[in-house]
């Protein structure tokens, strides 16, 4: 994705769902308006969910996620299916797309039920009309309450239709989190604390700093940026306090110490960890490290892929710390990307990094999990500023 780009965590996720052979990519191609999915008569040409950032209008910035067949069959084809309802978990708004020449099975509307469980808005895509002739499509069923629309992805008949039904069905306020812009004014300055140093992408601020400016800039306000080093001379030249500030969560230490008690400090990961999910619940599981024990294993989790450095905060700093907090044996495992764990009551904790690279809906479901199994789940700022002794101090300007 070029830097002229929308992240694709504040993109609106769209899933498409159904069986082999439906026509889901063909969709895609039509949706976009370009051949970029594969297509094929051939049942079970896309095996592995695909990820599709572009710009539609109206939608504006939005993901189409192309799944495997639900019906896919055989050892392999199960561990296809999986993949596909995993994206359930990153599904804004769903398309079931059926073949209108098939009809729709139990199994599409035993997907419809999982819709509604899931509080998932969707949509019944019923495709290649073209080829209906004077056949019918019986669509009287208990499950179908949602939107349909008719369409041929060949022909790109009703394309136009079913990207109004999208905005309809679009949840009011999605992915229009607030970072910080709740809490400021017009015209005041925020510094920001931002270290720059090996593991600092070269040439550029990682996104949640960009993100957090733009959020800055958007709001009428002014972002003064310094590093941790430069702190106390960027402080002594200001004519005013800084109305708050922000720093990288492994610097808290160093930064608390500098600031006056009476300006407001919070760190870029504790401030995703409000606008992501759930900010009381990620503070909630601060209370399990106390209660560590030997020989206990703890699940560091990323929403993405990046190269780690020696010192990398997920696998280095973070483990580290637990264990002089605990002066415990501690074990540790590592995800990233898309993938989290499929046997979270193996930990005892669960600590999460702030899910800049992830929708609201995926962080949500993560955390969920979690809560189904009454495993704590903490987040990378707000353990940071635990095992600081500041978390109070950082959570000041939220009121909580």
């Amino acid at each position: 994705m070029s830097l002229n780009s929308s992240p694709q965590g504040v993109r609106v996720h769209i899933g498409l769902f159904g069986k082999r052979n439906a026509g889901k990519s063909s969709i895609i191609n039509a949706i976009s308006n370009q051949e970029i999915s594969i297509v094929s008569d051939v049942a079970g040409t896309t095996t592995d969910p695909v990820f599709r950032p572009m710009e539609i209008l109206p939608i504006g910035p939005c993901v189409l996620i192309d799944t495997a067949g639900l019906d896919d069959i055989g050892d392999l084809g199960e561990l296809r299916v999986n993949k596909s309802l995993d994206v359930l978990s990153k599904t804004d708004i769903a398309l079931l797309v059926v073949d209108s020449l098939v009809g729709l099975s139990e199994d599409d509307f035993a997907l419809i039920k999982t819709f509604k469980s899931k509080n998932i808005p969707h949509i019944l895509v019923l495709n290649k009309i073209d080829s209906l002739n004077n056949k019918s499509v019986k669509l009287k069923h208990e499950y179908i309450t949602c939107p349909v629309v008719f369409l041929s992805a060949k022909n790109k008949t009703g394309i136009e239709t079913l990207k109004k039904e999208i905005i309809n069905v679009l949840p009011k306020g999605l992915n229009e989190f607030k970072l910080v812009s709740d809490l400021i004014k017009p015209n005041e300055f925020i510094l920001l604390v931002i270290p720059i140093d090996k593991a600092a992408p070269k040439g550029r601020l990682i996104l949640p700093q960009q993100q957090v400016i733009r959020d800055i800039l958007d709001s009428g306000c002014n972002a003064i940026i310094t590093k941790e080093d430069n702190l106390n001379e960027t402080l002594s030249n200001l004519k005013s306090k800084p109305k708050l500030v922000i720093t990288d969560s492994q610097v808290f230490k160093k930064v608390s110490d500098s600031i006056p008690n009476d300006i407001p400090l919070t760190s870029f990961s504790i401030l995703f960890a409000r606008a992501k999910g759930d900010l009381k619940e990620l503070i909630d599981g601060c209370a399990a490290i106390n209660n560590l024990k030997d020989g206990d294993k703890i699940l560091i989790a990323e929403g993405c892929t990046h190269h780690r450095q020696d010192d990398d905060i997920g696998t280095f700093k973070i483990p580290n710390m637990l264990k002089t907090k605990t002066n415990k044996n501690l074990f540790f495992d590592f995800t990233s990307g898309v993938s989290f764990s499929n046997s979270l009551s193996d930990y005892s904790l669960v600590v999460h990094c702030g899910a800049c690279m992830m929708n609201r809906n995926a962080m949500l479901s993560r955390i969920q999990s979690c809560r189904e199994l009454d495993i704590p789940i903490v987040n990378y700022g707000v353990l940071m500023a635990y095992a600081n002794n500041i978390l109070d101090r950082t959570l000041e300007p939220f009121n909580i």
